[in-house]
C-alpha cells in the first residue's frame, strides 16, 4: 500500500478543554536516521496527553506537537540505519509524541513486536505504562520478590500495570482508589489489598496491613501533601518514587526522619529521556517482560476505545476519573 502525502491527525492550535481535539490534515512525517514510520492502528491515551492539551506539559524539543505517547500498527518505511526487513512488521512503540495520527515516527529501538494473541488495541495500551512502571518501581525503587509496595491510583493505567507486573514478579501490591467499586476492580486484577482513600486513612491502613513494618516502595503519582504521608508508610530503608504531581509539585518533608530511617526519595519523568535510554529499557523489557506477554500472562486492562475523531470524548472520560485501566483511540 502506498504512503500518502497527508494524514488525519489531532493537532490542536491552542490549549484548552477536550473540544480543541479536532481532526486536521497534516503532512505524513518522513523517517530519519534510526527511525521507522508506523501506520497507526491504535494509540493509547495517557494523563500527560491531557496535561499537554491544557498547555501544562509542552512536548520535548524535537517532538511533534501532535499528542500521543504510545501506538501500535505496521511499520511501512524505515530511515537510514534501520533494516528494511522491519517493513511490514506489526509493532507497538513508545514515542515522545505524534500518536494521535494515521502515521507517526518511532525510534526503531523503542518498538516491540506484537505477538500472536495480543490485540492491536491491547498492544497500543502497553508501552507508556510498562516503561514507566518498570523503570520506576523496579529499577529506581528496586522492588523485588517478596516486597510490599504501595501504589496510588490503583485503577489508573499506571496502577493496573503495577498490579499486573507485581503479580508476575512476586510483589504484594497495596493500592489506593477512590471508591469501593474501584477497590474491588483492583482486587480482581490481583492487588493484595485495596484502600478506599475516601473512607479510610491510607497511612493507618498500610501500617495495619504490614503489621507496623511499612512497605518497601511507594510509587506515587499524587505528590503535594501526599508525600509526607507516603513517607510514614515506608519501612526502614524504604524507597519513595515520584512519577507525577497531581496534587502539587511542592511538599514539606521530615528530614531527620528520612535520615533516621534511611529513606530514599527519587523519581523520574520518562518522556524527555533520550532514545538511547528508552531503547535500553525496551531491550530489557523484551528479555524480562515480553515473554509473559507472548505467553498471554500479561494483558493490559482496557477501559474503553474511541475512534480518533472522538479524541475529545476520550479525554473527557479520562478527566472524569471513572475509568479503570487504559483508554485507547482506534485509528486505522
Amino acid at each position: 500500500m502506498s504512503i500518502p502525502d497527508t494524514m488525519r491527525a489531532i493537532d490542536p492550535a491552542e490549549a484548552g478543554g477536550p473540544e480543541v481535539l479536532t481532526v486536521v490534515e497534516r503532512p505524513v512525517p518522513q523517517p530519519g536516521d534510526g527511525e521507522v514510520l508506523i501506520r497507526v492502528a491504535a494509540a493509547g491515551v495517557n494523563r500527560p496527553d491531557v496535561l499537554q492539551r491544557k498547555g501544562g506539559y509542552p512536548p520535548p524539543t524535537g517532538a511533534p506537537s501532535i499528542p500521543g505517547l504510545e501506538v501500535a500498527g505496521e511499520i511501512v518505511a524505515v530511515g537510514e540505519g534501520v533494516e528494511d526487513a522491519l517493513i511490514g512488521q506489526t509493532v507497538c512503540a513508545l514515542i515522545a509524541g505524534g500518536g494521535y495520527a494515521e502515521y507517526c515516527l518511532a525510534p526503531a529501538g523503542q518498538c516491540l513486536p506484537v505477538p500472536e494473541g495480543l490485540s492491536i488495541v491491547e498492544a497500543a495500551a502497553i508501552p507508556e505504562t510498562l516503561f514507566t512502571v518498570w523503570t520506576n518501581l523496579f529499577e529506581r525503587g528496586f522492588a523485588s520478590e517478596g516486597d510490599s509496595v504501595l501504589v496510588h491510583g490503583g485503577t489508573s493505567g499506571i496502577g493496573t500495570m503495577a498490579i499486573l507486573l507485581g503479580k508476575l514478579f512476586g510483589l504484594e501490591v497495596i493500592v489506593t482508589a477512590g471508591s469501593d467499586a474501584k477497590c474491588r476492580a483492583a482486587l480482581d486484577l490481583g492487588a493484595a489489598h485495596a484502600i478506599n482513600y475516601k473512607d479510610a486513612d491510607f497511612v493507618a491502613e498500610v501500617k495495619r496491613i504490614t503489621g507496623g513494618r511499612g512497605v518497601a516502595v511507594v510509587l506515587d503519582m499524587v505528590g503535594g501533601d501526599y508525600l509526607p504521608r507516603n513517607l510514614q508508610c515506608l519501612a526502614e530503608d524504604g524507597r519513595h518514587v515520584s512519577i507525577a504531581v497531581q496534587r502539587g509539585a511542592e511538599a514539606t518533608i521530615p528530614i531527620f526522619d528520612i535520615m533516621r530511617r534511611r529513606l530514599t526519595l527519587t523519581g523520574s519523568t520518562l518522556r524527555p529521556r533520550d532514545a538511547g535510554f528508552k531503547s535500553m529499557v525496551a531491550d530489557e523489557l523484551a528479555r524480562t517482560v515480553w515473554p509473559h506477554v507472548e505467553a498471554g500472562a500479561l494483558r493490559p486492562v482496557i477501559d474503553k476505545t474511541f475512534p480518533l475523531a472522538e479524541a475529545a470524548a476520550a479525554h473527557a472520560r479520562m478527566e472524569g476519573g471513572d475509568h479503570v485501566g487504559k483508554i485507547v483511540l482506534t485509528v486505522g
